[in-house]
């Protein structure tokens, strides 16, 4: 199997938003996709009900992804339904607190970095074994552009999206020997639900009228990238940062 179809792919977070359209491109691409989710089972649902009715395959499957034990439950179960994971897209989002450093507690601060990175090593841990035994694998972690350009109140989800870009690229450089390739899509502001809670009218038109392409990403955007990356075809690329961005910044 050197292209998609059949693959088994993992997205995390996967009920609503970028993981929900992930989700919907990878199966139109011939993927049997797992849609992780939190708590939205009713959503998580819908989302395998669209995928099925496109014809694609498609199960939900609920798992914190900060909890390793719960990670083995999901891929443990995916395994003994499917087989083991090809693609892992770690998607979730962690929460995260929005205010200024001066305002900021350790827990604050302290705890998204410990969240977000204990969730990427637990579902990385639990996903690779199949990867590296079979000597062919794609992991795709959703970052930010905050990341690299900051943005007032954002201190929290920059600093710990920045350590994830990091680990991707360690993972890389010791996974490659085995097949593996490990990239970030990392999207600028995506208009979403979340978005909404974040991005006042003012901010939104500030940043549209500074994004080349004319507005802000949608999620299939963002998919697409992710696609690109997990595409068995796109065997030479790892270590590198996607900016889904519209040219809002060009690194």
């Amino acid at each position: 199997m050197t292209g998609t179809t059949g693959r088994v792919a993992l997205v995390t977070g996967a009920s609503s938003g970028i993981g929900a359209a992930t989700a919907r491109v990878l199966a139109a691409r011939g993927m049997r996709v797992v849609v992780n989710y939190l708590t939205s089972s009713k959503a998580a649902e819908e989302v395998v009900a669209g995928i099925e009715a496109a014809g694609g395959s498609a199960m939900a499957v609920q798992a914190d992804v900060r909890e390793a034990d719960a990670v083995e439950r999901m891929v443990e179960q995916v395994r003994t339904a499917w087989g083991g994971v090809d693609v892992l897209v770690h998607n979730a989002l962690i929460p995260y607190a929005v205010k200024s450093f001066r305002e900021m507690s350790w827990e604050e601060l302290g705890g998204k970095l410990d969240a977000e990175m204990r969730a990427a090593y637990a579902v990385t841990k639990a996903v690779l074994p199949a990867m590296t035994e079979q000597g062919w694998g794609r992991i795709v972690y959703l970052g930010t552009g905050l990341s690299r350009r900051p943005r007032e109140g954002m201190i929290a989800l920059g600093t710990s999206k920045a350590a994830l870009e990091q680990f991707a690229r360690y993972l890389a450089q010791e996974l490659g020997p085995h097949g593996v390739t490990v990239n970030v899509v990392a999207p600028g502001p995506v208009e979403s639900r979340i978005a909404d809670d974040v991005l006042d009218d003012a901010t939104r038109q500030r940043q549209t009228a500074a994004t080349p392409l004319g507005r802000l990403a949608h999620p299939d955007d963002v998919a697409h990238a992710v696609a690109f990356y997990a595409d068995g075809d796109n065997a030479f690329m790892t270590g590198t940062t996607a900016a889904v961005n519209g040219g809002m910044a060009m690194y």
